[in-house]
């Protein structure tokens, strides 16, 4: 299994050939200018919520690719009026048995508008079963006592959660979540990006370190892996 990193809350993680992509938001993030967005692959895009730092790079993606996309119905009605065609409408619950894994729509608070300024539905979070791994996307959020139920019933090797406070829970409560999940590796993500969510990545790492955690900062274009994060700890 294979993660690499678009900047912001945009990953790729590729399984047994498959190239799950999650949030693209690409072309408009700064950080994100050594990105070629026209290299990007993906068979599958998974939208959290509808917000444009979620889902700029969708349409053209999706168009480029042939993706199939998954997300909620909303967004669907969106993505349609936009010309995709390969979609997979769901919900907060739901459950989808796709090409080699599964994905789980689990909850998120937070809220959702589209582009255009329509509603978005709710969000949501993705927890990835398959053979070769399992993880929790998060997505934007709070953090929420529903993330223990991820912890009792499924095993995580890792999860994608966000740090960067303000607009989503922060390093305190993101630490409290890899409790509730039960797992200790992270992969930061919503950091950074505009002044409201900029964040010290030493104490960051540092207040992870101290709960007996590993937290993940990717550079932007980089790849690693599974069991790279496993034994990237500092303690």
């Amino acid at each position: 299994m294979q993660i690499t990193y678009y900047g912001h809350s945009c990953f790729g993680v590729e399984i047994k050939g498959k190239h799950l992509l999650f949030d693209p938001f690409i072309s408009p993030n700064e950080l994100a200018a050594g990105i070629d967005v026209n290299s990007v692959k993906a068979d599958f895009i998974l939208i959290s919520h509808g917000h444009e730092d979620h889902i700029a790079d969708a349409v053209s993606i999706g168009k480029r690719t042939g993706a199939k996309v998954i997300c909620n119905y909303e967004i669907y009605v969106w993505l349609t009026k936009q010309g995709i065609t390969n979609i997979h409408p769901t919900n907060i619950g739901g459950k989808l048995h796709l090409e080699g894994f599964n994905v789980k729509c689990v909850s998120a608070i937070h809220s959702s508008s589209l582009p255009d300024g329509t509603y978005g539905g709710n969000p949501m979070g993705f927890v990835i079963e398959s053979e070769a791994g399992s993880f929790y996307y998060a997505g934007d959020t709070a953090l929420t006592y529903d993330m223990k139920l991820i912890g009792d019933y499924r095993k995580i090797d890792f999860a994608f959660l966000p740090i960067g406070d303000n607009f989503t829970m922060g390093i305190e409560n993101a630490i409290i979540c890899t409790d509730f999940i039960k797992c200790d590796d992270i992969i930061g993500m919503h950091y950074d990006t505009f002044g409201f969510i900029k964040i010290d990545h030493a104490t960051a790492i540092k207040k992870f370190d101290h709960a007996g955690k590993n937290l993940k900062l990717m550079k932007i274009g980089e790849t690693i892996t599974k069991e790279t994060l496993k034994y990237s700890r500092s303690y």
